[in-house]
């Protein structure tokens, strides 16, 4: 497959993406059932988002190591839809689970000063990585290809896979993360893989609610 091909199919499913998440975005509440903790930077925080020297490639080769994608999410403090995602999405335990199972997760503060080395293997202050990457709201999540073998030279904004731009309601924000880790991107758009987990699960008796907290 060429480059072209590659970087059509890419931006098509970033845009289909967006689609989803403004809708979320729009009807959210931020009634929330637990606190997150906040980090030293005032961020929203996990116990399990990896420990990094910031190096991207080296975390990057640490997760293919231990069989699993990588995900990167911006956020900054004081962010409402950071604390909803980590409040009710990331509470649950069926998400977080998944989620430790299959990806290892670095966080990047939108407007930091800590160095990051991108992917080329140049540093950036993590304010103008995100620049660099085109970030312009949090959160946003970004998915790295699984394998960079030939991709040497490439930024992260290159090498990226997937994106959820803004605050995706628990069983889309799920339903992504499912998409991503079985690498459905390069077989079906998201419209179409969330609509066949709609269809399977109304089969199989389930309920199903696009919309719930």
């Amino acid at each position: 497959m060429n480059d072209d091909v590659k970087l059509k199919r890419r931006d098509f499913c970033l845009t289909a993406t967006a689609a989803l998440a403004a809708p979320a975005i729009i009807t959210t509440s931020f009634t929330s059932p637990a606190r997150a903790a906040l980090n030293a930077d005032g961020l929203h925080t996990q116990p399990w988002f990896l420990e990094s020297f910031m190096d991207l490639k080296e975390d990057h080769a640490e997760m293919a190591k231990s069989k699993k994608k990588f995900a990167i999410f911006f956020e900054q403090e004081g962010c409402p839809y950071c604390a909803e995602m980590h409040e009710k999405n990331l509470s649950k335990p069926k998400i977080s689970k998944f989620i430790q199972d299959n990806f290892g997760v670095l966080q990047i503060n939108l407007f930091g000063a800590k160095e990051v080395t991108d992917f080329d293997g140049k540093a950036f202050e993590e304010r103008k990585l995100g620049a660099r990457w085109g970030i312009q709201f949090t959160p946003t999540i970004i998915f790295i290809r699984p394998s960079l073998e030939g991709l040497s030279g490439m930024n992260g904004k290159q090498l990226t896979v997937g994106k959820i731009p803004g605050y995706f309601r628990p069983f889309h924000f799920m339903t992504y993360f499912e998409y991503m880790a079985g690498e459905h991107y390069d077989t079906i758009d998201f419209q179409r893989f969330l609509g066949a987990k709609v269809e399977r699960m109304k089969k199989q008796g389930k309920k199903v609610d696009l919309w719930a907290s």
